[in-house]
């Protein structure tokens, strides 16, 4: 498809606002260090994307350490009276969780693997929330050894397991995670807060109300809060203090029945960023005012005591700033179709096909005069569902051996990663200032033959 046959509408939709109007370079969505450069060179904590990939290869992940510690501190400044706990499923090495720790949150993990590596870097076990559908009899013993905070408790079956494990002479903090009965998120897959889907304790059926009675009858737990995640990728505060009211309603209920007025409640993440220009993100400060807003009327309501909040926020903090680089290595036209070809794809990034979510992918290490084409932007992998993003514009003479780089890329990329075809993981580089630095290693072949132990 040619320029001309792309409508106005169209070239907005995908190349951004026109250069008299806000955003002109597409920048919105990058971290804020990000700066044009010469030559097309796009520039991400002062270190050039051209040059890191010439220097650490492709595909190659680069991480904004400034941008990751101040979205930690908008969290901070918006919940001054709050547990910010950053959700390490979005992301997690030891340096991310040293720059969480810096900047006084807490973590959330999912399995012994997440909280084993966070404890190694020093990172306070109370601080640490542990959670999971369905956590091993390894992820329970190992919380218990280490001395996590708090541990959130998913089923009724659970209670039991724990109680029977924990040692003699002590308590294990424990939450409820409730489902609330709302559905909100990006896509179907990660609406967390309705009763058709595997997390949590519905209020509806009574499950949540069973599992507090059980867990007040276990002499070795101490129930601390209640805990809902409603979903991912919201941009909306209304679900967020409709869930509010409804836990605010269910501590009144526990109140009344057992005469425990609960000391804490968490309201999980899920908060939205920009993948493209135009997307709408959170407004921390917007939100942070309305649950506080709901929690002490409804507290004042039910008379109730109100509750130390806790937020779980990951792909706010990580997500924007993070960006990853491609080498294109093949172009192909196939009908009215383009497909542009590049040296990773669903093995690093797997959300396209899981979530159909789109990128905005742009040209770098080189300027260009021909008139944007829309291109469909594919992985090399074995799979007709490896596309990294569909119907973007690109210059028309994009070309093997041109680098393409894509923002909004710090979470659930690397973390959802997987070995598929053998292609190997790729590393992750901190920058700032002008320096780059290899945070987690490139996977090699070595790596994964090492794992293979057959004859």
């Amino acid at each position: 498809m040619s320029i001309q046959e792309i409508s106005a509408q169209e070239l907005t939709r995908v190349l951004g606002p026109s250069p008299d109007e806000p955003d002109a370079d597409g920048l919105s969505v990058w971290p804020r260090s990000a700066r044009p450069g010469p030559d097309g060179d796009l520039s991400v904590g002062g270190v050039s994307l051209a040059e890191a990939a010439d220097r650490f290869g492709t595909p190659v992940y680069l991480l904004d350490e400034r941008e990751f510690r101040d979205r930690c501190r908008t969290y901070r400044t918006a919940f001054p009276e709050a547990d910010v706990v950053y959700a390490a499923k979005a992301f997690l090495c030891r340096a991310v969780a040293r720059w969480a720790r810096e900047e006084g949150l807490g973590l959330d993990v999912c399995s012994a693997g997440e909280l084993a590596l966070a404890v190694t870097t020093g990172f306070p076990p109370e601080k640490i929330v542990m959670h999971g559908n369905a956590k091993s009899p390894e992820d329970l013993r190992t919380a218990l050894r280490l001395g996590v905070g708090r541990i959130v408790v998913d089923s009724t079956s659970e209670i039991a397991r724990l109680a029977a494990i924990t040692p003699a002479g002590t308590r294990q903090k424990v939450m409820v995670r409730v489902v609330p009965g709302i559905a909100a998120g990006g896509h179907a897959k990660v609406r967390t807060g309705t009763d058709d889907q595997k997390f949590g304790l519905s209020i509806t059926d009574g499950s949540a109300q069973h599992a507090v009675t059980r867990i007040l009858d276990q002499p070795h737990l101490e129930l601390v809060g209640l805990h809902c995640h409603i979903g991912s990728q919201i941009a909306a505060t209304k679900p967020y203090v409709a869930a509010v009211r409804r836990l605010v309603g269910l501590l009144a209920r526990i109140r009344d029945q057992h005469g425990v007025a609960l000391a804490q409640l968490n309201i999980g993440g899920g908060h939205a960023i920009a993948y493209r220009p135009g997307e709408e993100s959170m407004n921390v400060s917007v939100l942070a005012g309305r649950v506080r807003a709901e929690l002490e009327d409804g507290c004042a309501r039910a008379r109730l005591p109100v509750p130390r909040l806790t937020l779980e926020p990951g792909r706010a903090v990580v997500g924007p700033a993070g960006a990853v680089v491609y080498r294109v290595l093949a172009v192909k036209r196939t009908g009215a179709h383009t497909f542009v070809a590049v040296d990773g794809g669903m093995s690093d990034n797997p959300r396209p096909a899981l979530y159909g979510v789109r990128y905005a992918p742009r040209l770098v290490g080189r300027t260009s005069a021909a008139p944007p084409r829309l291109v469909t932007v594919v992985g090399r992998h074995c799979e007709a569902g490896d596309v990294l993003a569909d119907e973007v514009a690109l210059p028309g003479d994009v070309r093997p051996g041109d680098l393409l780089a894509v923002p909004a890329a710090g979470a659930y990329h690397l973390s959802m990663a997987s070995g598929y075809n053998l292609v190997g993981r790729p590393p992750v580089v901190a920058v700032s200032d002008g320096i780059a630095r290899v945070l987690v290693r490139r996977e090699s072949l070595d790596d994964m033959n090492r794992r293979d132990v057959g004859p």
